[in-house]
Order: C-alpha cells, then sequence, then structure tokens
C-alpha cells in the first residue's frame, strides 16, 4: 500500500507535500470567506475570484508542460513553490493591516493562478521522476492521500483561526508552511531521480502535444470528461461557501466542516486506490464520473445540514476515484518525452474550464438557488459519464462492422 514511500526522494517530497497542503487549503477556505464578506456574502464575488484563480490555465498550463518537457522538474518546482509563498505574503499583509478591498483579492488570485498554471503540469510530470514507472500508480494515490488528509485538517483549522484570528493571520501562516516543501525539494538526491531526457527546443511542440492527444481516441474520452466534470461538477469551493452561509445561515466554521467531510471521502478514496494492485482501467472512470454527479445532485437535494454533511463522504470517495483513474491512465499511456505537455492538456482540461464554470454557477447560485450549482453540475456529470460511455460503444460497433 505504501510501496513508493520506500522511495528516499518521494517520501521528501510527501512530507514537504502535506505541511504545504495544509497551508493551501488554509488560505482557501480564508480567501472564500475574506470575499463573501468584503462582497456582502455574493456568490458572483467568489466565482470571479475562482475565474481569476484558475483562467490562466487556459493559456498557460500547456507552456508549462512545454517547461517540464525541456528543463529540470525539481527546481521549477522550488521557484513556483516560492512564487505562490509570494501571493500568501502580499494578500495576508493587506488583510491584517485593514488594507484589503476586494480588488486586491482578485489580483493575488490572477497572480497565484499564472504560477499555479505552470506549476501543476511540472508536479504531476515530476512524480514519475521520483518513484519510476513500477511504482507510478501507488505513488499517485499516495498523493491524493497527502492532499486529501491535508484537505481534512486544512479547513479544518482554517474555519477555527478565521473565528479566533482573522483570515488576514491565516494567509500569514500559510507562507510558514511552504518551507516544507522546499526543503523536501532541496533535500532530494538527484542521482536517485528517474530524469526523463530532456527535449530540445524546437517550434510548434504545443501543437504537436495536441496532435498527440488528438491522435489517441482514448485520450479524448478522458480529457473530455475530466473537462465536463471539473467544470460544472467540481464547484466546492462556491457551492459549499454559500450553501453553509445563506441556506442554512452558518458560520465559516460550518463551511470548514463541510469542506472536512468531502476530504474524508476523498481520502477514503485514495486508500482504496493505494490498495489496488493494478492500475485503473477506462471504465472505471466513466463509472466514478456517472457515479459522482448522481451523489453531487442528492447532496444539493438534501433539506439539512447534517445530511448534506454525511452525503459529501461518499460523493468525495467518488470524486477522487475519477481524478486518480484519468491521472493513470494519462501518465502510464504516454511517452515520456511527451508527459510534461499531455499532462499541461490535462490541468488545461481540468481547471480550464472554471473560468466558465465559476461565473455561471455563482450567477445561478444567486438567481436561482444556492443548491442550484450542486443540481446542475452533478446532472451534467452524470450526462457526461453517459454520453462517454455511449460514444465508446457506437465506436466499437463502428470498428466492429468495418472488420
Amino acid at each position: 500500500m505504501f510501496a513508493a514511500l520506500h522511495t528516499r526522494n518521494y517520501r521528501l517530497w510527501a512530507g514537504g507535500q502535506i505541511v504545504s497542503l495544509v497551508g493551501t487549503w488554509m488560505q482557501r477556505i480564508a480567501q472564500d470567506w475574506l470575499v463573501l464578506t468584503l462582497s456582502g456574502g455574493n456568490a458572483l464575488a467568489v466565482g470571479i475570484v475562482m475565474a481569476l484563480q484558475f483562467g490562466p490555465t487556459l493559456v498557460l498550463s500547456v507552456w508549462g508542460g512545454v517547461l517540464a518537457d525541456r528543463f529540470d522538474k525539481r527546481r521549477l518546482l522550488m521557484a513556483t513553490q516560492v512564487g505562490m509563498a509570494t501571493c500568501a505574503l502580499v494578500l495576508g499583509l493587506l488583510d491584517v493591516t485593514g488594507a484589503v478591498v476586494l480588488w486586491h483579492v482578485y489580483v493575488v488570485a490572477l497572480v497565484l493562478g499564472c504560477v499555479s498554471a505552470i506549476d501543476a503540469p511540472v508536479r504531476q510530470s515530476f512524480t514519475i521522476e521520483m518513484v519510476g514507472p513500477e511504482r507510478l500508480s501507488n505513488a499517485i494515490a499516495l498523493n491524493s492521500m497527502t492532499f486529501n488528509s491535508a484537505r481534512i485538517v486544512g479547513p479544518a483549522i482554517s474555519g477555527v483561526l478565521i473565528t479566533w484570528i482573522g483570515t488576514g493571520w491565516v494567509f500569514l501562516l500559510n507562507v510558514v508552511t511552504f518551507a516544507g516543501v522546499l526543503a523536501g525539494l532541496a533535500a532530494m538526491r538527484e542521482r536517485e531521480l528517474f530524469a526523463s531526457p530532456k527535449v530540445p527546443r524546437a517550434k510548434g511542440q504545443v501543437r504537436e502535444g495536441f496532435r498527440y492527444v488528438r491522435s489517441r481516441p482514448d485520450l479524448v474520452v478522458v480529457l473530455a470528461a475530466v473537462f465536463m466534470v471539473s467544470t460544472f461538477g467540481l464547484n466546492f469551493p462556491l457551492s459549499l461557501a454559500v450553501l453553509a452561509r445563506t441556506t442554512f445561515e452558518q458560520g465559516a466554521d460550518a463551511y470548514g466542516l463541510l469542506s472536512t467531510m468531502l476530504a474524508i471521502g476523498t481520502l477514503a478514496g485514495a486508500v482504496i486506490a493505494a490498495r489496488r494492485r493494478t492500475p485503473p482501467r477506462l471504465r472505471t472512470l466513466l463509472a466514478a464520473a456517472a457515479g459522482f454527479g448522481l451523489f453531487e445532485i442528492l447532496v444539493g437535494v438534501m433539506p439539512t445540514y447534517v445530511l448534506v454533511a454525511i452525503l459529501l463522504v461518499p460523493t468525495g470517495a467518488l470524486t477522487l476515484t475519477f481524478t486518480t483513474a484519468a491521472m493513470n491512465i494519462l501518465q502510464a499511456s504516454v511517452p515520456s518525452e511527451m508527459r510534461g505537455r499531455v499532462m499541461g492538456i490535462y490541468m488545461l482540461c481540468f481547471l480550464g474550464g472554471t473560468p466558465l464554470g465559476g461565473p455561471v454557477l455563482g450567477w445561478l447560485a444567486d438567481v436561482l438557488d444556492p443548491r442550484a450549482p450542486l443540481v446542475i453540475g452533478g446532472a451534467i456529470s452524470l450526462a457526461s459519464g453517459v454520453a462517454a460511455v455511449a460514444y465508446l460503444w457506437w465506436r466499437q460497433r463502428i470498428e466492429t462492422g468495418s472488420s
């Protein structure tokens, strides 16, 4: 279950990540709450921040993949971590001094989004270089366990700290947590990395990545499903904040608890994934997409806060099953010289739709009902899974008939 931890470099990475990611989740909760406070509870404002933070992915994630294929991934990650820490520092200082206004949060979210768009494909493609191909599937599952362990601890701490000391100090505490991952990266032994050959600079490398994906129908199906589910279904930072504040008239601690319940489910899904002896298949991904959509709809129609919290656990497990299946299929089935660019395209699909989905779902929450993002996002996710299965069935019939 913990095979990847036998590798020293990966142990350093995982240890640093758990510290840093706790801070990241603390900041996410604090940022959402700060925006709601500054905007008077406007869900559209939260959607705008999401759009600004994830919008750069549309432009920069694939270029981040190109950089990952060309340069030393460890050094690139150290640079992006410093950049993200600087964003947290600026927002924290503005907040604790009382100078922060809504447009400050928008600007910091945009800059953070630019850095994160470069960081994500480098981070994802670096996993195989730490553990090698034989332990890749286990490392991806352990990455998810690390991420979701922090997702449990971070929101719970953040909800309490916001009440006690305010959002600004939460941002400043996040700055300190970046020391964990930076120390881990600095302590790695380069000779023990499974480094991929560096791709020389050439014209058309971004187009080459898209052409490669287009030539693989299986990758097209995976990425299309990822785009639809992540754009409309994975809207929990917006929907849970609005649901806690507006529908159930609760405070930041209640929002943090809902996020924690979702993370408990995703952690359970990560544990199950880590115990798998064989990599997940395409049918696992599509079944998880449809199941996630169904449970998200159920979360959206639950009449009480307690029932919402309970149903977030299986919803989180299905979320994790879907995302780890997609990651495994992509990383294990592409050549090393193309991995960075394919992961850049994955991050484009995974996060690039948020600038569309965030404001639209925030607007629907304002004009219809705070539950609307969950119900509509779940319906779209369910339909996407079913449509992908139908497409593969149709394609198989065509290929069988032609042969």
